[in-house]
């Protein structure tokens, strides 16, 4: 076999369709996002306003949590120095379980390397523990959820997306005495929309089912705590497992569940996601602690996300531009075709120091490529009049057509 051969031409084909991914060189400058330095491939840099970076609140950059990162640094160097059961476990990263526990109203909570990972090792272990489990997924849920049930060897039933009633027909066809585990988003990334949770909840009660939601793209930016949407309707203590990011709105890195302590402790004792990954730097630990912490109290950051993106949207649904609008953060705007995309992404970098990353198949459907960006408080006027008017330029100028998308 020529395996060369047949690299370039799985290579080939992702050129051919347009969804080819590049990576953009870019150098963040502390204390100045979302400004940075784009390293262009000719060697000069140029200055950039990222559009599409899921530092949500810009807390990478805050004080609070890169005192805490430098003072874990000086207390105890880079790494942990190996997995949570063999000298990786440290003040650090149980100060973290805690202040998620708490943030969260549950008992226990179990830190990942990143959310991924935590949503994979979980739900590809839940059947060990209780054998003949059937997970009902959403079909939209994250190709980490997706990875985790098909890899868990147990039985699962996708149901149509946000479809209360076509998952109310699936868990009354199978035998009520079998577990069950109903898994799900509470705002879906890519079109922005919010997942159904206390109806979703209402047939795990009826069901006896467990459920598992993913607030990924919530944590730290709803509730008055920053516990995400469940938090936000009150609707936290009905969920058995939630899983939560580190890495977006808490600007440092890292996933976790938050759970019951018997469930966190099964996990903890039966993933190998868990088990063999060392585990997160105490610095990071100890950055994602102070920055849950502040977020548990700084409502302004959160109110000015929201209010950002409210006038991002509202700014380009007066130019026609085709948006799609559930009243979340994410403002995706559907192009259609994924060679436009990239034209798009790539003209509004060039032309105008405007960097969004192209979002195409498979992260998303084919015929529903799109640039999604995503606003933060440090999104002034200044950039958001920027944006707008390279959009309204560029959109002309590709002769694409002007038609609200609604919710």
């Amino acid at each position: 076999m020529d395996y060369t051969a047949h690299l370039d031409g799985a290579l080939s084909r992702l050129h051919e369709e347009g969804r080819y991914r590049t990576f953009i060189d870019i150098e963040r400058e502390k204390g100045n996002f979302p400004h940075a330095m784009w390293n262009c491939p000719d060697g000069s840099k140029k200055p950039i306003v990222v559009w599409c970076g899921n530092d949500y609140l810009g807390m990478g950059q805050h004080p609070v949590v890169l005192n805490a990162m430098h003072e874990a640094v000086d207390a105890t160097g880079a790494g942990s120095g190996g997995t949570r059961n063999i000298s990786g476990t440290t003040v650090y990263h149980k100060r973290l379980e805690a202040e998620l526990a708490a943030l969260h109203g549950k008992e226990a909570a179990l830190l990942f390397t990143s959310a991924y990972i935590a949503n994979d090792a979980t739900l590809s272990t839940l059947p060990k523990l209780f054998p003949g489990l059937i997970i009902y997924s959403d079909e939209l849920n994250h190709a980490s959820m997706i990875e985790g049930v098909r890899r868990n060897g147990g039985a699962k039933r996708v149901f149509r997306h946000n479809d209360v009633a076509h998952l109310r027909e699936l868990l009354a066809a199978d035998d009520p005495k079998v577990p069950k585990l109903i898994a799900f988003e509470s705002v879906y990334s890519m079109d922005g929309d919010f997942g159904p949770i206390e109806a979703i909840c209402d047939l795990a009660d009826e069901f006896n089912a467990l459920t598992y939601i993913d607030e990924v793209h919530a944590v730290g930016m709803y509730g008055p705590r920053g516990g995400g949407v469940t938090e936000r309707d009150n609707l936290a203590h009905r969920i058995d497992i939630i899983n939560g990011t580190l890495a977006k709105a808490y600007g440092v890195m890292g996933g976790y569940i938050a759970a019951s302590e018997k469930m966190c402790d099964a996990v903890r004792s039966y993933a190998p996601g868990f088990i063999f990954t060392t585990s997160l730097p105490p610095a990071v630990a100890a950055g994602a602690a102070a920055s849950v912490a502040h977020l548990k109290t700084d409502q302004t950051l959160r109110d000015q996300h929201q209010l950002q993106a409210k006038i991002l949207k509202m700014r380009l649904k007066g130019m026609g531009l085709p948006i799609i609008d559930h009243g979340s953060h994410i403002v995706p705007v559907i192009v259609g075709n994924p060679v436009h995309t990239k034209k798009l992404s790539d003209m509004l970098l060039s032309e105008h120091g405007i960097y969004v990353q192209p979002i195409n198949f498979p992260t998303v459907p084919r015929g529903t490529e799109r640039l999604r960006f995503t606003p933060s408080p440090v999104h002034g006027p200044k950039e958001i009049d920027a944006l707008v008017k390279a959009m309204d330029t560029l959109w002309s100028h590709c002769a694409l057509n002007r038609a609200e998308i609604s919710a």
